[in-house]
């Protein structure tokens, strides 16, 4: 539903025209459009494909639905696209979301989801959004790699899962660990979110990416 595949073959809210770059774009930088109130089917499946290989997403709407509804509308916009799994710990998670434009993020940063109740556990393959607390959930989001089920008193709410392909999510490079996103002295923030992938890329050039969502 995103317009990963064929660039600009994007969805609008509608479905009736596809979006060019200038368009998709301009929608990414403006979330307050009615686009991003469109609300996902009870059932989304989706394509992750990634340097890895690709996974089979599916979200479930009865679980989460402003969760499911938030990315159901960034992935179809293509937001995720080019962006990296910048937090990978092995036997924990596989982190993803920030944006690969530095002004997109900005735009994004501050549109915080209302909670939703934790209705299934943090199993592995389930897909959820990384937080502080219930409140503070954005855009970034994290595929279980273990069964992480101490996070459900903390109220991380899943909205799905990899139904395909978790062999992909294990393969991917863990070698840095927190590095990327860690506060200074260990990492540096400032560059993390006024660079985006120019600076992933130069400092941790072997971190796996996806390339699109569909």
């Amino acid at each position: 539903l995103s317009p990963s595949a064929a660039g600009a073959q994007g969805a609008t809210a509608t479905g009736d025209a596809p979006l060019t770059q200038a368009q998709r774009r301009a929608l990414l930088l403006d979330p307050t459009r009615p686009f991003w109130r469109t609300q996902a089917p009870d059932t989304v499946r989706l394509d992750m494909e990634t340097s890895e290989g690709t996974m089979v997403l599916e979200l479930i709407r009865e679980w989460a639905p402003n969760g499911v509804d938030r990315f159901y509308n960034l992935a179809r916009a293509g937001f995720f696209d080019d962006t990296r799994f910048y937090r990978v710990i092995m036997f924990y998670i596989a982190q993803f979301g920030h944006p690969a434009s530095p002004a997109v993020g900005a735009a994004w940063r501050q549109r915080k989801l209302r909670p939703d109740s934790v209705r299934a556990s943090n199993v592995r393959g389930t897909l959820t959004y990384a937080q502080f607390n219930p409140r503070d959930r954005a855009h970034t989001l994290f595929i279980n790699l273990n069964d992480n089920v101490s996070l459900d008193s903390s109220g991380f709410a899943p909205i799905g899962r990899v139904i395909e392909g978790m062999d992909v999510a294990d393969r991917l490079n863990t070698a840095y660990g927190e590095l990327p996103s860690s506060p200074a002295p260990l990492g540096n923030p400032r560059r993390f979110y006024a660079e985006s992938n120019r600076f992933l890329d130069k400092e941790y050039p072997e971190l796996d990416r996806i390339v699109s969502i569909r």
